[in-house]
């Protein structure tokens, strides 16, 4: 199996006739999908999300592709094919189309619906072709086939790119539930004709490699749902995706069935099941679904609130309930269901809300201890199954983190592709198909891109490390005055700490050292002040560290008069 390596350089010229494929988002993590093809010369993106920050990153909001590589290329787009609607998946979108705003969008209609309210929200009109499964689609150089595939978001579709240079498959995200709510398959048959046509390369969903077996179907969790409600005595709170709709769609009918109003809570949650039931992926029962305002005057036990939050995010619905700091108070006897999974790297969010809501005495039901999640991506069993269908050429796991992508390149040599036709690739690196092989040919610039409020890539990683420190260790800021003919203090220092557990009576310790090196600096003929400004940080930090073991962020400033 191919992987890369730290030493790759800029890729080559394209051979004529040649297919290259260029993640610029997802692999090694689960999220910021976006891959990049080129054909002669056109190319053709497939999604464009966006990952959302850990603890790590403080004061961060969103993370997106790195747009570097592509950005002189911008008028080469012939489109964008969209998956389906989530946001790890369309969420980078408005960024792009903020450079370029005319690149065409290809989508099915859910998945364009929640794209366009989401450009509206940036001011951006969008050009948008609508696709079903079964179209094929001819964009540029490429000739798309798309292909139904059922996951966690109705209307998911798998795309089948067709070139001169050979056909990539592209799975999206995708599982086969057997006995999905609307009754739309994973079209194994279509599958099974692309792969008798013959797969050159295929691009397939990992997030589930290590998972043995098959997912279990979304409508197992109806009757643990219902158990749930019929068990409730007080109000019902359900925190999901905002863009689940099948599990919206079950927590409906078991209110339904209980006698229970539902409303939801969250401004993206109001946005995507208005437009899921306007297009009809969403059933709701005439009076079922209430304004959350009209709450107050129900009865808890007639009473579900659907929000969301179910990842900690700190600033949603049920993280700010766990907080205390919602409209909507939890009391003694709620219920409290987190309809989801644990994306990696949440799980401390996670139960830091669960802890908060326990403690205020809700009886909090979650996948730790209840089958109230199904997963929307295929388990090993499920891609063994589908690889011995397909029967790829070439294979390119993508959608994962590193685990996942080693797991599921091993699946792929289980089933009888070449372990020289597994491609493990990294984001930017970038990958040829020639006369009917992949191989790594290089790497591109595909780091993260920050978005901090209405700031877009001003945020770097040496920001962050300071964001970091600031949090942990604190600051503390020195005031220096010096006569700028001898050098000698004439105010201060004053020094104050901030965050940093050092009561600011203990700096007068530290006060003569500041003196004694401006001293030793005016003495040698130093007067700079971005040099005295670095002996005043020596000194203190060496204090600082000698005294408290701590290495706060110091912040000196020397005037001179």
């Amino acid at each position: 199996m191919s992987h890369p390596h730290p030493e790759l350089g800029p890729p080559p010229k394209l051979p004529k006739g040649a297919l290259r494929v260029t993640p610029l988002g997802g692999l090694g993590e689960i999220g910021r999908n976006m891959t990049v093809f080129e054909y002669g010369g056109r190319l053709l993106i497939v999604d464009c999300g966006v990952l959302f920050p850990e603890e790590e990153q403080p004061g961060v909001d969103l993370i997106l592709p790195d747009f570097t590589s592509i950005r002189d290329r911008l008028a080469d787009i012939d489109g964008i094919v969209l998956t389906h609607g989530h946001e790890d998946h369309i969420g980078g979108v408005p960024f792009l189309l903020r450079e370029k705003p005319d690149i065409p969008l290809i989508g099915s209609k859910l998945t364009l619906a929640l794209i366009e309210a989401k450009l509206q929200e940036h001011r951006i009109r969008p050009y948008t072709l609508e696709v079903t499964e079964g179209h094929r689609e001819r964009i540029g150089p490429f000739e798309c086939q798309f292909v139904a595939v059922n996951h966690s978001i109705p209307d998911a579709l798998a795309v089948a790119i067709r070139t001169p240079a050979g056909m990539v498959v592209h799975t999206g995200d995708f599982k086969m539930d057997q006995l999905p709510l609307d009754g739309r398959l994973t079209d194994l048959r279509t599958f099974a004709k692309l792969g008798e046509e013959g797969i050159d390369l295929l691009l397939s969903d990992s997030t589930n490699a290590e998972v043995p077996g098959f997912v279990a179907p979304e409508r197992d969790i109806s009757g643990v749902l219902r158990q749930v409600f019929g068990n409730a005595d007080k109000r019902i709170i359900v925190a999901s995706f905002a863009s689940h709709v099948h599990r919206i769609q079950q927590i409906l009918d078991a209110a339904h069935e209980h006698g229970r109003r539902v409303a939801f809570v969250g401004r993206s949650m109001v946005r995507n099941m208005g437009i899921a039931r306007d297009l009809g992926y969403l059933r709701v029962p005439p009076g079922l679904v209430v304004d959350v305002r009209s709450l107050d005057d129900l009865p808890d036990d007639e009473v579900v609130l659907v929000c969301t939050g179910s990842q900690g995010e700190p600033m949603a619905a049920l993280s700010r309930m766990a907080n205390r700091d919602h409209q909507i108070r939890i009391v003694q006897g709620d219920t409290v269901i987190l309809a989801s999974s644990l994306i990696p790297g949440n799980e401390n969010a996670v139960y830091r809300v669960i802890n908060g809501l326990t403690r205020w005495g809700a009886n909090v039901v979650h996948k730790g201890n209840a089958k109230v999640h199904v997963s929307g991506h295929a388990s090993a069993g499920e891609l063994l199954y589908f690889y011995n269908i397909c029967k790829p050429r070439n294979l390119m796991p993508v959608h994962g983190e590193w685990r996942h992508l080693r797991a599921n390149a091993e699946l792929g040599a289980l089933t009888g592709v070449p372990k020289d036709r597994v491609v493990i690739a990294e984001d930017g690196v970038v990958v040829d198909l020639v006369n009917g092989i992949a191989k790594i040919v290089g790497k591109v610039q595909a780091g993260y891109v920050y978005v901090d409020g209405l700031s877009v890539g001003d945020v770097t990683e040496s920001s962050l490390k300071d964001r970091r420190i600031l949090g942990d260790e604190g600051i503390i800021s020195v005031f220096v005055v010096v006569d700028s003919t001898t050098g000698k203090i004439v105010g201060g220092p004053h020094i104050q700490g901030r965050g940093t557990g050092i009561d600011d009576s203990a700096f007068v310790a530290v006060t003569p050292k500041i003196e004694e090196s401006l001293a030793k600096a005016a003495a040698d003929g130093v007067g700079e002040p971005h040099q005295l400004q670095q002996l005043v940080r020596r000194a203190i930090g060496k204090w600082v560290s000698d005294s408290y073991r701590r290495r706060p962020m110091i912040l000196p400033v020397v005037v001179e008069v």
